[in-house]
């Protein structure tokens, strides 16, 4: 059988900070049409590159030639991608934010009603539902806070899809107000930044709202200073909104104000690892919409834990 090889050229942005650019480097891997992305893991295996937040290749040539024993080359399992989930599931009656109405889901074409339309044996269900775009697990796009503001239509997909994660955990501190001293210390420019209240654990509860986690001024300022890309909590909003706030809502008129999308009642950000995640939340394109459910997850790539290179960090994926 045939045996076939890789040789690219390549370059690394480690999440940390730093580089690492190579040139003719060559993998074992297990078939002609390997994927760029296949070829990206096997390659940060062989290296052992731990926190690659992106990895770029070029000049890929895929060739027939006897396997030379690349460390995590195809004798040993590929990395494997766990996904997460971490949206709320959204039902009829279900109270996302108090005041706000509650979904409302009903039959436009039944089963039943449908088997006059279609061939015998042939039935389809047709449903109807209604509420405010402040449902479940959402996106606030800049229109929702702006009214020239980009809309859900024209939000980017590099604002929004395989976004490179950063968890900034402050659950079971204590502390309401996420501020600056929580994220100085992270590289935030161009990711997701998912802020780990644990405000989630009070789901769907009154007790959702009481002394609900938050982000404030500041810490919006600094993130908007640093270039994240997105911003999201696991909480009720990502402003405070106690009577003593005021109706005040500095964090969605920094972060807006700069483009950069908000998702709040996030849930299972305790799942994830501080970094090496890819974060996507992607809503439907509405025109003149500003705030819209989305299904957010992340996937973190994992090595399989029979595989000898395990070494306890997360190992990444191949960058767009």
């Amino acid at each position: 059988m045939l045996q076939y090889r890789a040789e690219f050229d390549a370059v690394v942005t480690f999440s940390n900070g730093g580089g690492l650019q190579a040139q003719g480097f060559r993998v074992d891997v297990p078939h002609a049409d390997v994927t760029e992305a296949e070829i990206a893991s096997l390659f940060v295996t062989a290296c052992r590159l731990l926190l690659a937040d992106r990895v770029e290749l070029a000049n890929i040539r895929v060739f027939a030639e006897p396997h030379l024993g690349t460390p995590g080359g195809p004798s040993q399992r590929l990395p494997r991608t766990r996904w997460v989930e971490l949206s709320h599931v959204i039902c009829a009656g279900l109270t996302t934010y108090p005041g706000l109405p509650t979904p409302v889901i009903t039959p436009h074409l039944t089963r039943e009603a449908s088997r006059a339309v279609y061939a015998e044996g042939t039935e389809f269900a047709i449903d109807t539902i209604t509420m405010v775009g402040n449902t479940g697990t959402y996106l606030d796009s800049p229109f929702h806070r702006y009214a020239g503001g980009t809309d859900l239509a024209g939000l980017p997909l590099e604002r929004l899809a395989d976004l490179p994660a950063v968890v900034v955990r402050t659950a079971g501190s204590d502390v309401r107000g996420v501020g600056v001293d929580a994220l100085e210390n992270l590289n935030v420019a161009g990711r997701a930044v998912l802020l780990h209240t644990g405000g989630d654990l009070h789901w769907a509860t009154p007790a959702y709202v009481e002394n609900a986690p938050f982000l404030t001024g500041a810490g919006a300022q600094w993130l908007v200073d640093h270039g994240a890309a997105l911003v999201g909590i696991d909480a009720v909003n990502i402003d405070d909104v106690s009577p003593e706030a005021a109706g005040n809502r500095p964090a969605h008129t920094l972060l807006l104000g700069a483009g950069i999308p908000i998702v709040e009642h996030l849930t299972g950000l305790e799942n994830l690892p501080p970094v090496g995640a890819r974060f996507t939340a992607a809503p439907p394109r509405v025109a003149a919409f500003g705030t819209f459910p989305v299904r957010a997850y992340a996937a973190v790539p994992e090595i399989e834990p029979h595989d000898h290179l395990r070494s306890g960090g997360w190992l990444p994926t191949a960058g767009a």
